[in-house]
């Protein structure tokens, strides 16, 4: 399905852009570094007691991810939660090679090296306690096989739904290049991030431009895919591969559920957009969802429209039913 295409997408950036982050930073800096250079350090007073070769230092965290990714493909059950594992490892060894590397900044033997202040540490751990939050959502949401259960196949405007039985329409639509583009700005929001940690940049001005530039990749992010689907409760209409924020609308509150064939240059572009059509989550030109409620329009472009609209305009005339068996 297109968002497990999505996740895959991902984590594969994901994978190939931490060695880069490994090996890039230190040879950023490489003329400001010692060789070898300060690894470990011990004691209360956080003296340096351990050291690497400059190559060192690059080789030992790079194998590390490698070992674990390796894990992750081959383990059946570790494929399974990829993102819970992938995630936060990799921003726990680009955090401690950024730190490293500030350590090191600038001194002529090792043993200058002066431990990193406590907020580096605060930083680095936080963003890897949200990092493994944020995976083990993507891997809660991954697609998985559809469940059982037969059910018209030729639908009108309204689903014929037998007495006793229960349906649940479910669709998933992703834009890739509103993907690619939450990537890129997350991609400079990390670079400047790790720039900032590492000490290659000074000042307030990296911490703002990675706050700015990590908002606008959120935002898109969240634009970048979206999951509708009909139950008994009525419409929900979930966003980004975290599936959150979440709209709802009631069975009862709904007025009536159409198909729509909408185009970006009629709505305003991609993405979350607002027009005379009312609201439309525009991922891809073509058939939409289109709820009415309140005596407004919310359009979603999903497939299979049509029978997400008969299933929901059947619930909305009998004040809604339950659901149980999932159709994809």
């Amino acid at each position: 399905m297109k968002s497990g295409r999505g996740r895959g997408r991902g984590l594969a950036g994901w994978t190939a852009g931490i060695p880069v982050v490994l090996v890039a930073l230190p040879m950023a800096a490489r003329g400001r570094l010692p060789d070898p250079l300060a690894t470990h350090w011990g004691g209360p007073s956080g003296t340096p007691d351990g050291a690497s070769s400059f190559g060192g230092a690059i080789a030992l965290p790079t194998g590390v991810w490698a070992v674990l990714v390796l894990g992750v493909v081959v383990a059946a059950a570790a494929r399974a939660r990829a993102a819970t594992a992938l995630l936060p490892a990799g921003v726990a060894l680009a955090g401690a090679q950024a730190a490293i590397v500030r350590a090191n900044l600038d001194r002529e033997d090792w043993r200058q090296a002066e431990l990193p202040t406590a907020w580096v540490a605060v930083a680095v751990c936080a963003a890897a306690v949200l990092a493994a939050l944020a995976g083990m959502l993507i891997d809660r949401r991954a697609p998985g096989r559809a469940r059982g259960g037969g059910g018209p196949a030729d639908l009108g405007p309204v689903m014929d739904v037998p007495a006793g039985e229960r349906f649940v329409w479910l669709a998933r639509t992703s834009n890739p290049w509103l993907g690619l583009t939450a990537g890129v700005l997350g991609a400079g929001a990390a670079a400047g991030a790790v720039l900032g940690v590492g000490g290659l940049v000074a000042g307030p001005a990296w911490l703002a431009a990675a706050l700015v530039l990590g908002l606008a990749a959120l935002a898109v992010l969240v634009c970048s895919s979206v999951r509708a689907r009909v139950t008994g409760e009525g419409l929900e209409v979930a966003f980004g591969p975290l599936g959150w924020p979440v709209r709802r609308w009631p069975a009862a509150a709904v007025e009536s559920a159409r198909v729509e064939d909408r185009r970006p240059a009629q709505v305003g572009g991609w993405g979350y957009r607002l027009s005379g059509l009312g609201t439309t989550v525009m991922l891809r030109a073509g058939e939409c969802l289109v709820v009415r409620a309140g005596g407004r329009d919310f359009a979603v472009s999903v497939d299979d429209a049509a029978r997400g609209a008969a299933l929901l305009n059947s619930l909305a005339r009998c004040g809604g039913g339950g659901g149980g068996v999932e159709r994809r």
